[in-house]
């Protein structure tokens, strides 16, 4: 029969193993915690730099777009994602990028949200990237912001050219007799509180010459 201060060295033994796996442990969870805040704070400079990237293009969207459409872009409180909205007679149209990283804040995530509502037809709603925060390639994010970019205002224009979208907003040129989208009137002339829609200057110029002799359509 052994000894039982051998039992108790042995239960003794199992304790000190057990510590040891606590310590370890707490140590790893410590090690995580402080990578973890490293990976944040150069999470945090990372964001402080990148509306540099997606700014100017987005000041060249609203440009571009013009007349095309009234642009009230709001950038939101926490600088990392950017909304934009587009007035249009056809349809509400949202257009938002924002940026967020994962769990364990190794990677960059750009979003790509499009919003139209009614949805009458398929378009790319969604789309989603991410580059390593540790190694951020500044070029590839605005080539993909540049891809996202076009891709929406091809789907706007596809909208403007949608039968459905467009059935409730079809005018017709009182002297040529055709129909078109009233947002492609080349002119209009207000004749005893009716609009006249126009395809362009010369049916216009020809709509008032018969208003003057007598012969017009109001």
């Amino acid at each position: 029969m052994s000894d039982v201060s051998v039992l108790l060295e042995r239960i003794d033994a199992e304790f000190s193993a057990l510590e040891g796996k606590i310590k370890r442990a707490q140590d790893e969870k410590v090690q995580e915690h402080q990578e973890r805040q490293t990976r944040l704070a150069k999470f945090k400079e990372e964001m402080d730099t990148l509306p540099d990237v997606w700014r100017p293009r987005l000041e060249a969207l609203m440009k571009r777009f013009g007349d095309h459409a009234k642009v009230a872009p709001r950038l939101e409180s926490t600088s990392r994602a950017v909304t934009m909205d587009f007035e249009s007679e056809l349809a509400r149209i949202r257009l938002r990028l924002s940026a967020t990283t994962d769990q364990d804040i190794r990677n960059l995530i750009l979003t790509y949200d499009l919003e139209i509502l009614p949805a009458l037809m398929q378009f790319d709603a969604y789309q989603q990237a991410q580059w390593p925060v540790d190694a951020l390639d500044r070029e590839a994010i605005g080539d993909w912001i540049d891809d996202r970019l076009v891709s929406f205002v091809k789907t706007y224009l596809s909208l403007h050219e949608n039968e459905y979208y467009l059935k409730e907003h079809m005018v017709r040129d009182p002297v040529a007799g055709v129909r078109f989208p009233k947002y492609a009137a080349a002119a209009t002339v207000d004749v005893g509180g009716t609009t006249y829609y126009f395809i362009g200057d010369e049916t216009r110029r020809e709509f008032e010459a018969q208003q003057e002799s007598g012969t017009g359509h109001a």
